[in-house]
């Protein structure tokens, strides 16, 4: 059974920085594309990066520039850089952890906060 925990979140001003961390454990990791979603407030749940097993990665459009996804398979840790941070940052970031093609392997964590204060 595949576990994964988000951790690295919390409250900083706008511009600044922050590294979040998904640890994914009970799963092969190096066959597993992980992908950070977020959530805001009265908002739908979006993908922000993901990084495949074939170390391809993917941003959306409003934090390419900012933020960079990262992984390291030793350690079976998905990274996600935040940089210049706005307050639109503000969110719940989850991370997510499949196998491509297979809907049994398909794990979100709880989630971290993200606070980005003006």
């Amino acid at each position: 059974q595949g576990h994964v925990v988000e951790s690295g979140g919390g409250v900083v001003q706008s511009g600044g920085s922050l590294r979040l961390s998904c640890a994914v454990s009970g799963i092969v990791f190096t066959s597993l594309d992980v992908a950070w979603y977020r959530q805001a407030p009265r908002k739908e749940r979006e993908m922000v990066s993901s990084y495949s097993w074939t170390h391809k990665k993917t941003y959306t459009e409003s934090v390419k520039g900012r933020f960079t996804i990262s992984r390291d398979d030793h350690k079976s840790v998905v990274y996600l850089e935040m940089n210049k941070r706005t307050p639109d940052d503000t969110a719940v970031y989850y991370c997510n952890a499949n196998v491509p093609g297979y809907v049994n392997v398909d794990f979100w964590g709880q989630g971290t906060q993200v606070t980005v204060s003006s």
